[in-house]
């Protein structure tokens, strides 16, 4: 009778206990410390991969400045990232130019005398209010991913990027649901399994797009740049 009873007793006791240890450690591990990507003096950690625009660390901030002729160009972290909280400022020195940050990206294979093949993922767009088609904050598919992941209806027109001044980003990376918001305003909640599929993890890349021979310079900087694992 003692034994039974020992038993009926000690079973929710271990399954309480199960339960505890179960629970815990999703709650601990749901977001991990911020981690900081740009140390602020130099570009360690970092790697420019095509083009030739120029990359340099300028008052605390990572400027990025056209080639006259050069394609896209990235300057790309070493480590890769899955599902993300990432924040970021940007600030577009020169109207004219569109940029973006490229997450869980991939390269290519180099072909020929290549140091890197083509970079292609995702890219969180950054274009300037006053463009003729503002499109900062949607997705798009770089380097034949794609081209917009999201849909053109859902492409609103938007003036939350504020022009000559420093945007804040917020883009969340969760299985194949990425959202981004700027200065605030949510402007993105994608849901694209099939770039997931392809791209479930990668590297963080800051692009400078390419511009014609009788363009440029113009520039765009980054600062406070902080990723946190989900």
């Amino acid at each position: 009778m003692i034994k039974r009873l020992t038993t009926f007793i000690s079973l929710p006791l271990v399954l309480l206990l199960l339960g505890a240890f179960i629970l815990n450690p999703s709650e601990k591990t749901e977001k991990s410390d911020w981690i900081s990507l740009f140390d602020g003096k130099s570009l360690n950690g970092w790697v420019q991969k095509n083009g030739t625009a120029t990359y340099e660390v300028v008052d605390g901030t990572i400027k990025g400045t056209t080639n006259t002729g050069s394609p896209n160009s990235f300057l790309c972290t070493f480590n890769e990232f899955g599902d993300f909280e990432l924040s970021f400022e940007v600030l577009l020195h020169d109207e004219e130019l569109n940029s973006g940050v490229q997450i869980r990206s991939a390269t290519r294979e180099a072909e020929g005398d290549e140091a890197f093949g083509r970079v292609n993922g995702p890219q969180v767009e950054i274009e300037a209010s006053s463009s003729g088609s503002p499109e900062s904050g949607y997705i798009y598919g770089e380097g034949g991913t794609g081209g917009w992941l999201v849909e053109k209806d859902d492409r609103n027109y938007h003036d939350a990027f504020r022009d000559g001044e420093w945007n804040q980003y917020k883009v969340i990376a969760e299985g194949p649901r990425i959202q981004v918001w700027i200065n605030g305003e949510k402007i993105t909640d994608l849901w694209h399994e099939d770039i997931y599929m392809t791209h479930p993890r990668g590297f963080i890349g800051l692009q400078v797009h390419g511009i014609s021979k009788n363009e440029g310079p113009y520039s765009v900087s980054w600062k406070n740049i902080r990723i946190r694992s989900l």
